[in-house]
């Protein structure tokens, strides 16, 4: 009979998901931020989106890589711990850099480094918890992870505001960030180090061969994978989405419509183009190489993570709007100030750093709770039941007027929040197989990453030719895409069924 992984103890599991804290702290800092930070470097309201684009494209294409490369490492730290540890250290160095920013395109450029290096550490994480983890404990693993991401983002998204009440400065000339700000990316950057670290050097990993011995791996609840490579439908589908991504822009062109929509139609090209590369190589017989078995692995996704594809899909670009807009519809509207000089407008966007806060703090406490919700009513009622929490909240901001009432607001974007890190990898994880499991996590990034795109294409327009430029309406978008995301999480499969008492 093949060997077992033997459960965990708790402080096990939280030394394996502590470097989720630090992890949480630098995104956090980005997310609260950076609209602010563009902002005081001059950017105008309809290129915001744009300028966000960093986050997307780094993690559409680092995940993947890195995930196939740590299925196949081992080095005397382990299997996924080195990842974790090479990007912290370039995480944290982009951390310092970033509020220090002169120049818009500076700010920019630092955040494709930092969300590329921060993408490095993040995406072994999930595999992580599936390598180290009986089945029966991973759920528990992936809600102390939603735990750590909380509580960190809690710390980190109110930081500028509680260094403001202490007494640091919070205003600054034009053109440069205020102290706050500027000491809370250094504190970022000491506790993702620290964190990381820690989870490094206080765990071990099992081996490819120790790995390879345990039954979980022939789950019967995996479902198979097909193996063949069919090289012709790769060109096929390769000529059909790069046909309709420069088809695409030249109607953008030719119409003369607004310039983001490129990313939109560039990003389809480009991956019919690499379609075809693929399919094109193994026309010609050569070699497999990790590149291929990506865009393989791809097409021969589980069902069920095709179904949560759509979710994750609603999910993120409700996320991503409401990442991106909330720092300018709240100054605006609650605070009556777009000029990142004003007094007003700092108070602004350090409030919503508390309300930031406020969702990943009730977060952390819908972690404790989703698992009997989960029990009642199962994995896909529930996520449907936070998701449409998530959508009410949104939909608050248009509503209320006192800035403190929109605290309420937040309850449900933190259920919202919780759910969407936790849920569906629980319903996911019975249907990989271990030894794809980071290139597999890595692909399902695609279906947070294609919406974040989408959303940096369109969302300014929207905004422009529907909303007459006015941020708030973004969060509007955000709470329908959050009903649609819930309405469809009652379309995954019931071939999850065995999952349900798991969590």
């Amino acid at each position: 009979m093949a060997n077992d992984k033997p459960h965990l103890s708790f402080w096990q599991i939280w030394n394996m998901c502590f470097g989720f804290l630090g992890l949480q702290f630098g995104f956090a800092l980005q997310n609260a931020n950076m609209s602010r930070i563009f902002q005081t470097l001059g950017a105008e309201m309809d290129t915001i989106p744009i300028l966000w684009i960093a986050g997307p494209v780094t993690g559409l294409i680092v995940q993947p890589i890195i995930g196939h490369l740590s299925d196949k490492t081992w080095t005397h730290l382990g299997r996924r711990r080195p990842y974790f540890l090479y990007g912290a250290i370039v995480t944290s160095l982009a951390l310092v850099l970033m509020p220090n920013a002169s120049y818009l395109w500076m700010a920019a450029g630092l955040l494709w480094i930092l969300d590329a290096s921060i993408n490095v550490s993040m995406e072994p994480f999930r595999a992580f918890v599936a390598d180290n983890m009986p089945k029966k404990q991973q759920a528990r693993g992936y809600s102390m992870q939603s735990f750590f991401i909380g509580i960190g983002a809690v710390v980190a998204s109110m930081l500028p505001w509680v260094l403001a009440e202490f007494g640091v400065d919070n205003q600054a000339v034009e053109g440069q960030l205020p102290d706050t700000v500027k000491y809370a990316f250094y504190a970022g950057a000491v506790v993702l180090l620290a964190t990381i670290c820690w989870t490094v050097f206080s765990t071990k990993e099992y081996s490819p061969q120790e790995l390879a011995s345990f039954d979980e791996n022939q789950s019967d609840n995996k479902q198979p994978l097909k193996a063949v490579f069919d090289p012709a439908r790769f060109v096929k589908l390769g000529v059909i989405w790069s046909a309709l991504g420069l088809f695409s822009t030249f109607l953008i062109l030719s119409l003369d419509l607004d310039k983001q929509l490129y990313v939109l139609s560039g990003s389809i090209w480009v991956f019919g183009f690499l379609m075809l590369i693929v399919g094109g190589r193994h026309k010609k017989n050569k070699p497999m190489t990790g590149f291929d078995s990506v865009f393989q692995d791809l097409m021969t996704m589980p069902k069920v993570m095709k179904q949560l594809a759509v979710v994750q899909f609603f999910s993120w670009f409700a996320l991503f709007a409401m990442w991106i807009y909330t720092t300018a519809a709240v100054t605006s509207v609650h605070f009556g100030s777009s000029d990142a000089s004003t007094v007003e407008f700092n108070d602004g966007a350090n409030w919503v750093g508390v309300l930031f806060a406020t969702y990943n703090g009730f977060s952390a406490l819908a972690a404790l709770a989703i698992p009997f919700m989960v029990k009642s009513i199962g994995l896909r009622k529930a996520h449907l039941v936070n998701l449409f929490l998530g959508a009410g909240g949104l939909a608050l901001f248009l509503v209320i007027d006192n800035p403190d009432y929109l605290l309420i607001a937040m309850v449900g974007v933190g259920f919202a929040w919780a759910s969407i890190l936790s849920l569906p990898y629980a319903m996911l994880a019975g249907a990989l197989p271990s030894n794809k499991m980071g290139v597999y996590m890595g692909i399902f990034n695609f279906f947070i990453v294609i919406p974040q795109l989408l959303a940096a294409s369109i969302l300014g327009v929207i905004l422009k030719l529907v909303f007459d430029n006015q941020p708030i309406y973004a969060l509007l978008v955000g709470a329908i895409s959050l009903v649609i995301a819930g309405l469809f999480s009652l379309n995954v499969s019931h071939e999850t069924a065995s999952d349900e008492q798991r969590v």
